[in-house]
Order: C-alpha cells, then sequence, then structure tokens
C-alpha cells in the first residue's frame, strides 16, 4: 500500500490515498497476515435487508463494502464484494405505502410473499432488485447471494449443523453476554411451519444429528412487541431441504464461514448481534471472524432513524432523479463515523461538494494543509472508483441551474441556460456532464418548487448590507445600476465587496461563488430574490 510522507512533519504518514477506505484496509491485511490465512482472494460482504422498501443507508452498507474492496485492490490484492439478501427473513411489518392485503403474510418469509408491485417473482426479489438496481446505477462489482437460496443449496449446511449441536453453548453465552434466556430454551433456528407457512412462530425443542432433521412446535413469537399467535402445528424439518433458517445469533456468523468473508461493515443498531456472532464464528466455528467496521446511521431532519418500514424513507432511485451516482459515493464515502441528518433536500450540498473535491484535484483550488489535500484527493478518487476523469467538467452551482430552468422556455432549456451563464461570465459553452446536471436540476425543480435554504451564520454588518439590498429591489433599477449598488452598500458599510458578494452567493445558492449578480437578480426576478433575502433575515 502507498505511503506519503509528509514535507511539514516527517514523522507522519498517510497510508494509501489518505481515506478511512485505505487504513480500514490495512488493518484488514496485517490481521489477516497475522491469522496467516490466504490472501489470494479477500471477500467482503454487505447484507442486503430484503423485509421493506430499502433506502439510501441501506445502500451504504453496501457501497461502503465496495470502497473497502477498491482499497484492497489498490494495494495489489484481490478482492469481490458478496451482496446476501436476506430474502428469506419473515415480515414482520407493513411499510408505510403497501397494501394492507400483506397483513395476512406477516411472518412468512419474503421469498415465498407475492410481489405487492406484481413485476417479480416475490415481495423479497422485488425489494432485493431495487437495492441491486442502485449497484447496477451505481456501476459497482459485485456477486450476489440470495439467502433462500444458500439455505436451500445447502450452502450453509456445515454450519447450521456444528451450531446446533453447539445449541447449549450458544444459549449460554448469550445469556450471560445479554440477559437474553430464550436460547437457553429453544435452539438458534427457525423452521418454516408446515401448518400455516410462517417463520419464527415455530419453536425447535430438539435437533437430531444423524437425521439433520429438527423438532418443533408451532406455539407463536412476539412479533414488533405484538403476540402473534402459532397454529398449533407439532412436526419436524430437514435442515438441509431450506425450509429454515438461522436467528440473527448465529447466521451471520453461518455465512462468514461458508463464504470465506474477511470483512463485513455494520450498524450501531446490531452491535450485539455482531458481538454474538464473532464469538459464535471463532469459537464455535472455528472461523476467525472478519474484521468490522461500525458505522452510525442515517437520520431525517426531525432526528428520527430512516428506516424501511417508516414513512420517512428515500429510495436509491430517488437521489439518482436530482443527483449524479458520483454524489451518492460522496456521501457514503465522505466518512464512516458521526450520525448525518439527511434528506433530498441535500442532494444539491452533495452535488456541490463534488465539484468543490474537482477544483482541488484538479490544482484549481488549493488546500495548504498537505495531509487533507492528499486525503480529499483520495476522497475524488474513491468517489470515481480509482478512475478519475482527465480533466474536469464544468461547474455551476446547482442551485443556481434549478433557479434558471424554473423561468426557462421548456422547448430550449439548454440553450437558455447556455445564454444566461455566458452573460453572467461564467462560461462560453456547456458541456455533456452540465446537461446531465441541467436535466436533474429539471427534475428537482418540478418536485421542489420552494427549495429550502439553510440558514447562514450573519453578522450584524452582513445583515444591515443585506437589508439595504432588500430595499433597493423595490426600486425599478437595471442589471448595472444593481451590480453597481452591491458595490456601494459594502463601501458604505467598510467591508470588501468581495466579501459581500460571497455571503449574497451562500444565502442564494449555498455555494462560495456565482454568477454576476446584476444580471442574475433580474432574470430570477426582484420579487423573489428579495423574498430569499427578507426570509434569510427573519431566521
Amino acid at each position: 500500500m502507498p505511503a506519503y510522507e509528509l514535507a511539514d512533519s516527517p514523522t507522519i504518514e498517510v497510508v494509501g490515498r489518505g481515506t478511512w477506505l485505505d487504513k480500514v484496509a490495512k488493518r484488514i491485511l496485517e490481521r489477516e497476515q497475522k491469522l496467516g490465512r490466504s490472501l489470494h482472494l479477500i471477500n467482503v460482504e454487505s447484507g442486503l435487508g430484503a423485509s421493506g422498501i430499502p433506502h439510501v443507508g441501506s445502500i451504504g452498507d453496501a457501497v461502503r463494502a465496495y470502497g473497502v474492496k477498491l482499497a484492497l485492490q489498490d494495494t495489489g490484492y484481490k478482492s469481490r464484494l458478496v451482496a446476501y439478501s436476506d430474502d428469506l427473513d419473515g415480515l414482520r411489518k407493513i411499510p408505510d405505502g403497501l397494501p394492507e392485503w400483506l397483513s395476512k403474510h406477516i411472518a412468512k418469509p419474503v421469498s415465498m410473499i407475492p410481489d405487492p408491485f406484481d413485476c417479480h417473482e416475490s415481495y423479497g426479489s422485488h425489494m432485493s432488485s431495487m437495492l441491486l438496481d442502485g449497484l447496477d446505477k451505481l456501476a459497482i462489482d459485485y456477486t450476489f447471494q440470495s439467502g433462500a437460496e444458500a439455505y436451500k443449496s445447502g450452502l450453509l449446511n456445515k454450519q447450521i449443523d456444528i451450531i446446533l449441536q453447539k445449541a447449549d453453548k450458544i444459549g449460554s453465552k448469550i445469556a450471560d453476554a445479554l440477559g437474553q434466556t430464550k436460547f437457553e430454551k429453544v435452539l438458534p433456528y427457525y423452521p418454516i411451519c408446515a401448518g400455516c407457512g410462517r417463520i419464527y412462530v415455530a419453536q425447535v425443542s430438539q435437533y437430531i444429528p444423524a437425521e439433520k432433521k429438527v423438532i418443533y412446535k408451532c406455539d407463536g413469537a412476539e412479533i414488533r412487541k405484538q403476540w402473534l399467535q402459532g397454529c398449533g402445528h407439532s412436526g419436524e424439518t430437514d435442515i438441509t431441504k431450506g425450509l429454515g433458517k438461522l436467528s440473527w445469533k448465529g447466521e451471520f456468523a453461518a455465512r462468514w464461514s461458508a463464504l470465506d468473508i474477511r470483512f463485513e461493515a455494520y450498524g450501531k443498531d446490531i452491535a450485539d448481534s455482531v458481538h454474538i456472532n464473532d464469538w459464535i464464528s471463532d469459537e464455535v466455528l472455528k472461523f476467525p471472524h472478519p474484521s468490522h467496521v461500525k458505522y452510525e446511521l442515517f437520520l431525517d431532519k426531525s432526528g428520527k432513524k430512516i428506516s424501511k418500514s417508516l414513512g420517512n424513507v428515500f429510495t436509491p432511485q430517488t437521489w439518482f432523479m436530482y443527483g449524479t451516482p458520483q454524489s451518492l459515493m460522496l456521501l457514503m464515502f465522505k466518512r464512516i463515523k458521526g450520525t448525518r441528518n439527511l434528506s433530498v433536500e441535500d442532494i444539491p450540498n452533495y452535488m456541490d461538494e463534488l465539484d468543490t473535491l474537482e477544483d482541488l484535484y484538479f490544482g484549481k483550488t488549493r488546500e495548504e494543509n498537505e495531509q487533507k489535500r492528499i486525503r480529499l484527493k483520495g476522497l475524488y478518487e474513491y468517489v470515481h472508483k480509482l478512475s478519475s476523469p482527465q480533466k474536469p467538467s464544468l461547474h455551476v452551482p446547482y442551485r443556481l441551474l434549478a433557479q434558471l430552468v424554473a423561468v426557462a422556455p421548456p422547448d430550449d432549456l439548454v440553450g437558455y441556460v447556455e445564454k444566461k451563464l455566458a452573460s453572467y461570465g461564467m462560461l462560453k459553452q456547456i458541456d455533456d456532464s452540465l446537461k446531465i446536471k441541467i436535466a436533474l436540476a429539471r427534475k428537482w425543480t418540478e418536485d421542489f418548487s420552494k427549495l429550502e435554504r439553510k440558514r447562514v451564520i450573519l453578522s450584524e454588518v452582513d445583515k444591515q448590507c443585506i437589508s439595504e439590498l432588500a430595499q433597493y429591489l423595490a426600486e425599478e433599477a437595471d442589471q448595472k445600476a444593481l451590480q453597481s449598488e452591491i458595490f456601494e452598500i459594502a463601501k458604505r458599510n467598510g467591508i470588501e465587496p468581495s466579501q459581500f458578494f460571497k455571503t449574497l452567493y451562500r444565502v442564494l445558492l449555498g455555494s462560495e461563488r456565482g454568477p454576476r449578480l446584476g444580471p442574475y437578480i433580474i432574470d430570477i426576478g426582484r420579487d423573489r430574490i428579495r423574498g430569499v433575502l427578507d426570509e434569510q433575515l427573519s431566521k
């Protein structure tokens, strides 16, 4: 793995391209070398939930795992991403917006429930396909593994057999570590009840190793804090037939062992399950558990967890309606630690941040801190899957494009925007990447007529200058007079005009730069601009 020695601090080395992905890859390699395992192929895994509509956070697990795969490959090692769909999971709740008839399928495996959208063979395959479609749009290379097929094909048979034979030991460990006594009484395996077709409601009381069979009774189970009564059926199931699945407190370990997984990230909400699975993998299956990174969850603007079962979800497909694949990659690769409040309204910010990174990468802007400069350039390279463009694209703030397309004639969208940007002194001709951005901004304006602007921290002098400009906009001044008045307002209040221009760009466009403000204000409309300024002053 390449390392950079910083000129101003010879004792500090930057690993690889300077990102958290490089550090994780280094730790994985060091650990694997100590374990003495083969490094011919380093598998990383991501679990895909198939029980609800996948959201941006859902795809984050796979994208981050892919980033680690890239970092491992960057060191010269072959790596593979396994996308494992938990499509034998039971449906616990009807996600918001889906039909009520799904209630009769509660607790049935999602791979055995009809597709409510009537376009895939099952509910589970539909939800999995949405995540896989997101990965495909990101051009991410992966190997798909259906959980239902894994059980049916016998991929996990060896691991299931060992876990069930060691169930007493596992149950005691879970009780000691988590205070959960359930698996001291029942085995960590859920058969699909032959009587009602549901999973989780049948409890296993005995395992017969010689016959690879479990004995169960469908008594019922608590699901989502509500008791779901079983059908009372008593029966037996062959664990090699794919008619049941391991509990989460065991299944991860079985997957890791069967698929030779060396890395898997996880959200903090399942930390307890991961820790138990680490122990099962090490002590029961005798397979050293994979390296991990724990990440925080995405929250909505109210601070609630973005969830596939709640109404606050937005999908990867929604992101691609307004932002490029690279902007979504930036969201995932920017950092791994800390929670982030996220909504569709943040997409323009990531689009503009991508432009800022590109300016730094191609030397159009400078970063004095060498360590930070290397890290940001590395981030840009990972966003482009280590195949960066040969030259920079044209950059225009997303919100400026959104404002222009809102007033552009529908039959000459690109021509109008190009003409206006030329009149602002920003460019002479639009390139293909900017055409894509214009189309995305157009869709944005169609769906969000009022753009939410974040509050900009203003000094008292800033507020005074903005107040004077807002008052001046009530007059019928032309673009030349407007441009001149902005300079005069700054001078009257004792600040540099360039400082006032930056403040106005942040307020109007959420950017540090922008067009000539005189013609821009005329094009967008004095009243509309005055409304934005007044709104900012009132926050």
